[in-house]
C-alpha cells in the first residue's frame, strides 16, 4: 500500500477535500480515499505533500513525431507559412529523431500525463509507445487536398494502420483538417473509419482557412503553389460544417482541435453532433497565429472542452500545466476547478478511457499528480507552479 495526502485534494468525483489521505495499491490503484475534514494528524507511513493532488493529465492533442522540431520554426508567422516550414524542417537524423521522441515522452511522463491522443502520420513513433508508461490512442492522419491522389493517400494510411495492428496499438484513423483533404478523400476517410472510438480534426486554427476555402487564395494556397500542387486538381469541400457534419463518421468521439476563430453561429450549427468535444492547445495558437481560441465563448455554450499540446515544432515543451496556466493568464473566469476538470475528467470522457482515468475514486487507476508553489488562499496556479507525478 502507498498512501498521499496534500493540503488539498481535486478528486473531481466529490467536493474539494482538505488534507484527506488516499491509499493506493503499488500499481497506483485507489483503494480509499479517507476525508479527515481537514483534521490531519501527523502519520509515520503517510507522507504530506505542500501542494494540491489532481488526477493523472490527459493531453488531448499531440504530434511525438515532431518533437525534434522545438524551436526550428519560426514564431508568429501565420498558418500557411507555418505549414510549409513543418513540410520542408521534418526530415531529421533518425537516431536525432528517436532521442527527442523519448525525451518529450519522459517529459511528458513526469509531469504526470497519462494519457495522450497522438496523432501520426507515420509508424515511426510506435516502438517507444509500446514500451512508454504513458497510455498512448494513436490518431493516424490523412491530408491531401489533390482529389486525384485521394486512394492514394488511403492506401498510404491503411500501411501505417497494419503496423499498428502489428504492434497491438490502439488506433483510429482520421483527417489533417477541413482545408487539407479533398472532397474524395473526405468520402474515402468516412468509409475506413465507420468503427472508430475516437475521431479529431484541425479545426480553424486559422481565419486564413476560410479565405481557402472560399476562393482558393491567401496563405494556405500559396503554401500549396509552393509544394507544386496545381489548383486545378484542388477541390476542397465547401466549408467548415460541412465537413463536420455530412463528412466525418458519427460514431465515437469527436476532437475539434484548436478552434481559434470559431463562432457562436459555428459551435451552435455543430451541437447537433453528439459526444463531441473542443481541444483548445492555447500555447501553439499563440505560437502560430499569436491569438486564442473564444475560450468565454466556449463556456457560455456549455462546449465539452479538453486540452492539448500539439507538437514543439509549435510549443516549447508539451506540459499541460503551461496550457492551463496560459489559459488562467488570459480568462481569469476560468476557475481552477474546471482547468482540472479540463486537463483531467473531460480528457478521459473525450478518449473513452474514463472508466479508469479522470478521477480519483475507488477502483480507478488515474495517476496523482501533485501540483506544487500553488496559491491557496485564491485557488490558483502560479507562474512558479510546477506539477510532478506521485504515481
Amino acid at each position: 500500500m502507498k498512501y498521499f495526502s496534500a493540503q488539498y485534494v481535486y478528486t473531481n468525483s466529490s467536493a474539494l477535500l482538505k488534507r484527506p489521505v488516499i491509499t493506493t495499491l503499488d500499481d497506483g490503484t485507489i483503494v480509499e480515499i479517507e476525508d479527515t475534514g481537514g483534521d490531519l494528524t501527523e502519520r509515520h507511513s503517510v507522507p504530506f505533500y505542500n501542494g494540491i493532488i489532481v488526477p493523472g493529465f490527459i493531453n488531448c492533442h499531440c504530434h511525438l513525431e515532431l518533437s525534434h522540431m522545438n524551436g526550428k520554426i519560426a514564431v508568429g508567422k501565420g498558418l500557411g507559412p507555418f505549414i510549409a516550414e513543418v513540410r520542408n524542417t521534418r526530415g531529421n537524423n533518425q537516431n536525432t529523431v528517436k532521442r527527442a521522441t523519448i525525451q518529450a515522452d519522459n517529459e511528458m511522463f513526469e509531469e504526470g500525463i497519462v494519457i495522450c491522443a497522438d496523432v501520426c502520420n507515420t509508424p515511426g513513433t510506435f516502438e517507444i509507445k509500446k514500451k512508454s508508461s504513458i497510455c498512448y490512442i494513436n490518431l493516424l492522419e490523412v491530408f491531401g487536398i489533390d482529389n486525384s491522389k485521394a486512394q492514394t493517400r488511403i492506401d498510404e494510411i491503411l500501411s501505417v494502420a497494419g503496423e499498428a495492428e502489428k504492434e497491438n496499438l490502439k488506433y483510429n484513423i482520421v483527417p489533417h483538417s477541413v482545408y487539407s483533404v479533398s472532397e474524395h478523400l473526405f468520402d474515402l476517410i468516412r468509409k475506413e473509419s465507420e468503427g472508430n472510438t475516437i475521431s479529431s480534426i484541425h479545426f480553424l486554427e486559422s481565419e486564413s482557412e476560410r479565405t481557402f476555402l472560399e476562393s482558393k487564395t491567401g496563405p494556405i494556397m500559396d503554401s500549396y503553389k509552393g509544394f507544386g500542387i496545381l489548383t486545378k486538381d484542388i477541390r476542397p469541400v465547401e466549408s467548415h460544417l460541412q465537413a463536420i457534419l455530412k463528412k466525418m463518421t458519427r460514431n465515437g468521439s469527436l476532437l475539434l482541435v484548436h478552434n481559434t476563430f470559431v463562432t457562436r453561429e459555428e459551435i451552435k450549427s455543430l451541437k447537433s453532433r453528439t459526444n463531441l468535444f473542443w481541444c483548445i492547445c492555447p500555447r501553439s495558437n499563440l505560437y502560430i497565429e499569436m491569438t486564442l481560441p473564444p475560450v468565454n465563448l466556449m463556456i457560455e455554450e456549455n462546449c465539452q472542452i479538453v486540452i492539448g499540446t500539439d507538437s514543439k515544432g509549435s510549443n516549447k515543451s508539451l506540459s499541460i500545466l503551461d496550457e492551463m496556466k496560459t489559459i488562467q493568464t488570459n480568462f481569469p473566469m476560468v476557475t481552477i476547478e474546471m482547468l482540472i476538470k479540463w486537463a483531467t475528467l473531460n480528457g478521459a470522457m473525450a478518449l473513452g478511457e474514463d472508466s479508469w482515468a479522470g478521477s480519483i475514486e475507488p477502483g480507478k487507476k488515474p495517476g496523482l499528480v501533485l501540483i506544487s508553489d500553488f496559491d491557496f488562499e485564491n485557488h490558483r496556479l502560479l507562474k512558479t507552479s510546477i506539477a510532478k507525478r506521485l504515481i
